[in-house]
């Protein structure tokens, strides 16, 4: 009889060591998973753009885009001042106009037939006739050019030059930081892409004053024959792109910010919509 209920005894023990067994199996299996999702919910928590963000960011770099393509192409043509005498100079079949811009001049001769007869100077310069293009030899030798016996000003048309060459180079510095914001999906580069775009046209202003400047300094240099002036196309299109970066930069400033400027300045307005 005590032989029997010690083995009970034993086999009731035994079954208790099985079930916790199992629970404490099944608990570390819970433990398991809940590590896991713990370590699962810290690899995908990091903070995402969302789509709204993005496409406020992509409709910012395009108008910043726009900005550089006028840039690009108020840079690299020479269409930014043209300078006429009067056609009394020269015969009554031909006479000279001349353009240059940042890198290069040229000097076209134009048929006096083709030019508005109310106008008293030889040009504009867009007409057509034949045209004879030389880069600037202060790039290369330092030696000033002479245009109509006006002689440019060294230093001028190089600062002008060298800070377009500057503009250039923080386009393309926003450029990347917007590329890496876009694909990375953070808001982080927004700030000195901002940054690059609102400087660039800055510089580009600044390349618009300098090279009026030197404009100003070429008519002074001579006095011997009388010669008419005025900024063409490529200065309107680098004007605008100016205004147009900074309009970027400035967009591109508001998305980084935490907030929405327009419902910190108008929160009821804001709030009732």
């Amino acid at each position: 009889m005590w032989s029997n209920f010690f083995m009970q005894e034993e086999e009731g023990r035994a079954a208790a060591a099985g079930v916790g067994g199992a629970g404490g199996g099944a608990g570390g299996h819970t433990g398991a998973k809940g590590v896991r999702g713990g370590t699962g919910k810290r690899r995908t928590g990091k903070p995402q753009m969302s789509d709204s963000q993005e496409g406020k960011i992509k409709l910012a770099f395009f108008v910043a885009i726009v900005g550089v393509t006028l840039t690009v192409l108020g840079v690299g043509t020479e269409f930014w001042v043209e300078l006429a005498p009067p056609k009394t100079f020269f015969d009554n079949k031909t006479c000279q106009a001349a353009h240059y811009g940042l890198w290069k001049g040229c000097v076209r001769t134009l048929r006096v037939s083709d030019i508005d007869p109310d106008r008293e100077s030889c040009g504009p310069a867009e007409l057509p006739g034949e045209s004879n293009c030389t880069y600037f030899k202060f790039f290369t030798s330092g030696d000033n050019a002479v245009i109509f016996k006006r002689t440019t000003t060294k230093s001028l048309n190089i600062a002008a030059a060298v800070l377009a060459l500057v503009s250039l180079f923080m386009m393309i510095m926003g450029s990347v930081c917007i590329i890496m914001s876009l694909s990375k999906g953070v808001q982080f580069f927004l700030k000195p892409a901002s940054f690059c775009f609102t400087l660039s046209g800055i510089l580009v202003m600044l390349t618009l004053i300098v090279f009026h400047q030197s404009v100003l300094a070429l008519l002074d240099s001579d006095h011997s024959m009388p010669l008419q002036h005025e900024l063409s196309w490529s200065v309107a299109c680098v004007g605008s792109a100016g205004a147009i970066l900074i309009v970027g930069g400035v967009i591109f400033l508001m998305l980084f910010l935490p907030y929405s400027p327009w419902e910190k300045c108008f929160p009821h307005r804001s709030s009732a919509t």
